[in-house]
């Protein structure tokens, strides 16, 4: 009986070695400190289950037993699955992977905004002084954080930390502000029918980062549509450009003809009277200094800039565009629907997205060296779209006489390159025997005729000049290349688009925003970015379809299901 009591407890000891082992596991996960107590703890235990194994492998040919065969093969693959799960969580934690299932991407960031962030310089913060956390508006923020670690982002209860919201001016609950550096800035207030905007947030953080502003003009003077609210005005095109650290400005060219040197884009928004040939002259110089210019013109215009346009080769077509698939969404034939755009960074990530323009002219694009022309917008093909010319006619029905079959290009962008301008620098040696050269024109180019050379002054006129003179000096004279610029034009046959109310609809804001950013040539400004928004999945019924449903999903399908029960108990009866 003594010998039976003795085994027992050498087999109860054994227990304490796994016991103090995982106490030792636990304190020190759980704690965060491995320290004297926890390695004590699981070195005990190690050693103890060691004595134990050495014990019974001296007593029995306890290896060879099947029992103990089989209980190690179960402790290896607990052990192999423990390592494969810690393995998983460790990759998981390290290289994040997410998949985004929904169709128009709702929970993935816009490539603006990522490469943005990834491009931040300096430590950039967000507070969000509001005691709710939504879980939206914080899987957005952590969307913004995986990008780069100079993101961060910060829940703040203003009635806890009092001194903080007085410090950003905190008035009410829902506030989101933008922190970087000694800059603060109000992104917008968040509340339960409104979440936070990526739009907005990426915005600001453009305007907190950049210190650059640049100034876009809108000429006003020949019925073009004012920046200002109310119904054809294009104030929500303007606060668009401020929101991307653009300043807006009227411009009036009849009491100055000349575009301000400050100029980063000329607005011309659907001119309704002739511009004067100055006004036309001052625009084309504008251009052909490296300028930026859009030109949105209506239908049944004449602006007086065909001398301008020939010159970058697009006629506007005097016909209007028809596009008859616009009307299962409440469109008329006159408003045609886009869906194509062309190969460009203005539209590159727009995809099958939907804008539309009342009142559209085709443009037609001709070829000019130097010039190169990349079509923006493009209708449907025929027979969806074609150019009307009876505009007199209610029914629009197409001639083949005198119109245009589609598709039909209703945007471009043009852009060339500008020939570099030589300029004069002296050297530190100059020939006193050298003849007089040629100075320079007005354009920085040197002639290649000698009748453009300088008048000689009265006090040296027929006499040799005793000094030497700089630029009479053939050895002194180096021509340096400056880089050569290049100019910008961008070409819509619509205006109506950009006004308010239509430009927050479907991509016709994200149209003119990504005209202009590409126009002022800031490579660095992101182009605007789409609010995303979930597909209407809703099958709209009738009463009829609506009590159907209904009458079949609660007495007709239980009805199938009990006939088909009894006649499977007959069968087997």
């Amino acid at each position: 009986m003594k010998t039976i009591k003795r085994k027992k407890i050498w087999q109860y000891l054994f227990l304490f070695g796994p016991f103090l082992f995982v106490v030792g596991l636990t304190s020190g996960l759980v704690s965060g400190n491995w320290g004297a107590i926890s390695l004590a703890f699981l070195i005990a235990g190690i050693v103890v289950s060691g004595l134990w194994v050495l014990w019974q492998s001296q007593k029995s040919n306890w290896w060879k037993s099947r029992s103990t065969q089989a209980g190690t093969n179960a402790l290896v693959a607990i052990l192999a699955v423990l390592v494969i799960l810690g393995l998983i969580n460790f990759l998981g934690t390290r290289y994040h992977l997410r998949a985004d299932l929904t169709e128009t991407q709702l929970f993935t960031l816009a490539p603006q905004s990522r490469e943005l962030v990834r491009g931040l310089q300096q430590p950039v913060k967000i507070w969000i002084f509001d005691v709710n956390r939504n879980s939206q508006d914080r899987e957005l923020l952590e969307n913004y954080q995986r990008q780069s670690s100079n993101f961060q982002f910060e829940y703040v209860d203003p009635q806890v930390r009092p001194g903080l919201a007085e410090k950003f001016g905190v008035k009410d609950y829902g506030e989101v502000y933008l922190e970087s550096g000694d800059k603060r800035q109000l992104v917008q207030t968040v509340n339960e029918n409104e979440r936070l905007s990526e739009v907005r947030l990426t915005n600001r953080l453009q305007q907190t980062t950049t210190s650059t502003t640049a100034q876009v003009y809108f000429l006003q003077g020949h019925g073009e549509h004012p920046i200002s609210t109310g119904e054809g005005g294009i104030s929500q095109a303007a606060q668009g450009l401020s929101d991307k650290n653009y300043t807006t400005s009227p411009l009036n060219l009849t009491e100055n003809p000349k575009v301000p040197e400050d100029a980063a884009v000329v607005v011309v928004a659907g001119p309704k009277r002739e511009l004067f040939d100055a006004e036309v002259k001052a625009l084309q110089n504008y251009l052909n200094g490296g300028g930026n210019l859009l030109l949105m013109i209506d239908p049944n215009t004449d602006p007086n800039l065909n001398s301008l346009l020939q010159e970058w080769g697009v006629r506007l077509d005097n016909r209007l565009a028809v596009d008859v698939s616009g009307a299962g969404v409440g469109l008329g034939p006159a408003a045609p629907i886009i869906t194509e755009y062309g190969q460009h960074p203005i539209t590159k990530d727009f995809g099958q997205g939907i804008s539309f323009y009342r009142l559209a002219r085709p443009l037609e694009i001709t070829p000019v060296a130097g010039i190169e022309a990349t079509p923006l917008l493009r209708t449907k093909p025929y027979p969806n779209s074609w150019a009307e010319s009876d505009l007199q006619n209610e029914k629009l029905e197409f001639n083949p006489d005198k119109d245009l079959k589609g598709p039909l290009t209703l945007g471009v962008a043009l852009h060339k390159k500008l020939p570099a301008k030589a300029q004069s620098s002296p050297t530190s040696q100059a020939s006193p025997t050298a003849s007089p050269l040629p100075s320079p024109t007005t354009e920085g180019q040197a002639s290649p005729t000698p009748s453009a050379a300088p008048t000689p002054s009265p006090t040296t006129e027929g006499q040799p000049n005793p000094t030497p003179s700089i630029a009479a000096t053939p050895s002194t004279e180096k021509k340096s290349e400056q880089p050569a610029t290049e100019a910008r034009l961008v070409v819509l046959g619509n205006s109506d688009f950009a006004t308010n109310g239509l430009f927050q609809q479907q991509l016709n804001g994200d149209v003119f925003l990504n005209s202009v950013t590409w126009l002022s040539q800031q490579d660095q400004q992101p182009l605007s970015i789409r609010p995303k928004e979930p597909n209407n999945r809703r099958i709209n019924l009738t009463n009829v379809q609506a009590s159907l449903l209904t009458l079949s999903s609660l007495l007709i399908l239980p009805l199938i299901g009990f006939v088909t029960a009894a006649v499977i108990w007959w069968r087997r009866r």
